[in-house]
Order: C-alpha cells, then sequence, then structure tokens
C-alpha cells in the first residue's frame, strides 16, 4: 500500500508539472528541441539520418531564429516505446524543451501523444508513418508521410500494369498493416485479387517462411511493406529463397529500397518497381544541393526520406517560429504550421490544416543503376497527395 501511494504521488507530481500554464515558454530564454531518436538497436539507421539532417539544417540556416538561440537535445529511446515515452517526460519536465521532435516508429510516436497533450508542446513526427498518429494529440505535426499515402498509387500502377494476383508480405505493426489494408482496398476495387495476406513480427524478423508461402501461392506480383534499415534482410532472403528467378515482381514503399542501404543489396535490386516521397535521385536544384551538402557533413553517406523527414521538421519549427516571432507557446506555433507550404527537397510539401499532415508528390520509382550506383529512379509523379485515409473520413 504505501508502495502504491509512493507511486501515485510521483505520477501526481508529473502531472501537474506536465500541466503547467506556460511551461518552458520564458521570453528572451533560448529555444529547446528535445529531439528523440533509435541511435542503436535495430532501426538505428532512421536515428543517424534524422539526426545528421537536423544537424546540416541548422548548419545551413545557423542556430538563431527570431532572434531566439536554438539547441537540440538528442535523446537515444533505443527503438522502446516505454524509453519514448519516459525521455519525453524528462525533457519537458526537467530540460523544459519547447519542442520535441524524431519518433523512428509509430508505438514510440503514439507513446507521446499524451504527454504532447497535457504539457501542451508541439511533437514533431518526423518518421512514424502510422495514418492515426496525428489524431493522438491535437500538438501533433508531421513531416515525414503515412504509409496509406505512399500505397495506394503503387496499388493503382500494379493494377494498370497488369498484375491481376498479389501476396502482400508486411512487418505486423501500425505502419505495415496500414499498408496491407490501404493497398488491398485500392488493388480489388480495380479488379486485382491479393491470395494471401502475411505478417513478420517487428522484433527479430525472419522472412524465410513467409517468403515460402508467398513462392507457393504464385501471384503475379509480392506486395511488401518493412521499416527503413530492414530492406537489406529481406532482399537477401528473398533471394535465397529464389524468390528472384521465380518471375514473381516484386512491387514494394520505398521503405524497402531505402537508399541508405541500397547498394548493399546488389543487383537483386535492380528493376524493382517502389513508390514513395523521396529518392535521393530526385532530379530538382533543391535536392541535388541537399545531396551534396549531405553527403559533404556525413563522410559521403546518402540521404535518405528519413534524413528529408527530419530536415523539413526543422524547417517547420523554423519558420513557425519566425511566424510567431519567436513566441514558443504551443498552440501557436502549431497553429503557425497549419497550412504551411514550402519547395522541400522532395519537391512541393504542405502541412494540411485539418489533419497537420504532410501533402506532398508521390513518385513511381525503378531501381537502376546510375553512375555505378543503385538508385530509386522516378518516372510517374502522383502531385499533391493527401493521407487517403483521412480525406475518407472527411
Amino acid at each position: 500500500m504505501l508502495r502504491r501511494r509512493t507511486v501515485l504521488k510521483g505520477a501526481g507530481a508529473m502531472a501537474a508539472s506536465l500541466a503547467l500554464p506556460g511551461h518552458g515558454f520564458a521570453q528572451g530564454a533560448g529555444v529547446k528541441i528535445g529531439l528523440i531518436l533509435p541511435m542503436t538497436g535495430p532501426f538505428a539507421s532512421t536515428g543517424r539520418q534524422i539526426d545528421a539532417a537536423v544537424r546540416l539544417y541548422m548548419q545551413k540556416n545557423g542556430a538563431e531564429v527570431a532572434g531566439r538561440k536554438v539547441e537540440v537535445v538528442l535523446k537515444d529511446d533505443t527503438g522502446t516505446a516505454d524509453v519514448t515515452r519516459r525521455l519525453a517526460q524528462e525533457l519537458i519536465v526537467n530540460d523544459r524543451v519547447n519542442v520535441i521532435a524524431g519518433f523512428g516508429l509509430t508505438p514510440l510516436a503514439m507513446a507521446v501523444g499524451p504527454l504532447a497533450t497535457q504539457a501542451k508542446v508541439p511533437a514533431i513526427v518526423m518518421a512514424a508513418a502510422t495514418s492515426s498518429i496525428t489524431e493522438a494529440s491535437p500538438f501533433i505535426v508531421r513531416s515525414s508521410f503515412t504509409l496509406p499515402q505512399v500505397t495506394v498509387p503503387l496499388a493503382a500502377w500494379g493494377a494498370e500494369n497488369g498484375i491481376k494476383k498479389v501476396v502482400t508480405l508486411v512487418t505486423d505493426y501500425g505502419p505495415g498493416i496500414d499498408a496491407e489494408k490501404a493497398f488491398k482496398e485500392r488493388f480489388t476495387a480495380s479488379g486485382g485479387e491479393v491470395t494471401a495476406e502475411l505478417r513478420v513480427p517487428l522484433r527479430n524478423p525472419d522472412f524465410a517462411p513467409f517468403l515460402q508461402r508467398a513462392a507457393d501461392a504464385k501471384p503475379d506480383a509480392v506486395f511488401v511493406f518493412v521499416p527503413s534499415g530492414v530492406g537489406a534482410q529481406f532482399m537477401k532472403q528473398f533471394v535465397e529463397r529464389g524468390l528472384d528467378k521465380s518471375g514473381i515482381q516484386l512491387i514494394a514503399t520505398g521503405d524497402v529500397t531505402d537508399d541508405d542501404i541500397l547498394n548493399e543489396m546488389g543487383d537483386v535490386a535492380l528493376g524493382t518497381i517502389t513508390t514513395h516521397h523521396y529518392s535521393a535521385a530526385h532530379d530538382s536544384t533543391e535536392n541535388r544541393a541537399f545531396v551534396e551538402a549531405f553527403r559533404k557533413a556525413n563522410d559521403n553517406m546518402r540521404p535518405n526520406f528519413m534524413a528529408v523527414g527530419g530536415y523539413d521538421g526543422m524547417h517547420l519549427i523554423y519558420e513557425a517560429l519566425r511566424k510567431t516571432g519567436g513566441g514558443t507557446a504551443g498552440e501557436g506555433l502549431v497553429n503557425a504550421m497549419k497550412g504551411m507550404a514550402w519547395q522541400s527537397p522532395r519537391g512541393p510539401i504542405s502541412i494540411d490544416p485539418q489533419t497537420r499532415d504532410i501533402i506532398q508528390n508521390v513518385y513511381v520509382r525503378k531501381v537502376e543503376r546510375v553512375d555505378g550506383e543503385l538508385y530509386n529512379v522516378e518516372f510517374a509523379t502522383i502531385a499533391n497527395v493527401k493521407d487517403p485515409v483521412k480525406a475518407t473520413k472527411s
């Protein structure tokens, strides 16, 4: 009983701290951004890319905005939701940050929703892609993408290009289930058939038995979603099971042919068709400058879609601070972000004022060899795509 009272007392104190009016908004002070990322563990590539992009943005745009010094406090959540929640609490209560950002996976983003609401601190989702994340708090704004946003165009492309039967193979958590549902709904509405729906565990995935089931079903194509950084492992087992020589076409979201690891996959990746919102090969002045600067600052590392989510997330924060004249009240910052539009390395983007989700182009791409390296080469554009789940709801 004594222990229970102590725990309840601690929880009450935490709630009181989070609910302090004007928490962390002292005028004249610097602006603190708490950046929570998986810097170690199986999803460390996500953290590495976003952290590098955040540092690059500040290097190019300065560490001061609207007369206030910007400080980023980086924390490693190891890809674990309980750790994310604890770090967010510490950053809000102890470090008195004005914004929290990052969130490499859906469970991590969902973990901070209640904290952002209670403390009235904006949470900028730079990576996680389940559609419902922005509904977890009115203080969540997304600079990345949603899985349905990039999946529906692929289902449409498949149906229009002679694919009749598909097996879906996705990682078994929020974004994977989003992708599976979005693909099936669009593909079957176009007359296609999904003959099997396979879900692989998020932690320590072994694709082999699922790939064997996919091969046994003899579809025209396998549609795949796996989180950023896991694509190389998937491709290795795809080859080991002989699917690369089976005549079954591989179609996927861009997470699978992630720019960060694409060259490691080798020739097996050639010809893979994906849809996504960013490729390092995107042909624009803004992107060429971004890729060159990113490589120069990070020992020739190629930026991926996680990097552009982090880069644009920082732009969102900086421009919101300019619009508020340096004011850091949470509601004011979020309101300043709604409807914001700019030219990103990925193309034209904006923040939907109703949903706080990103509106952006989605590109159909094919893995090709360019100047000795593998790239996702875009060959078609679907312009100004909203998250289709929320578009349906409205």
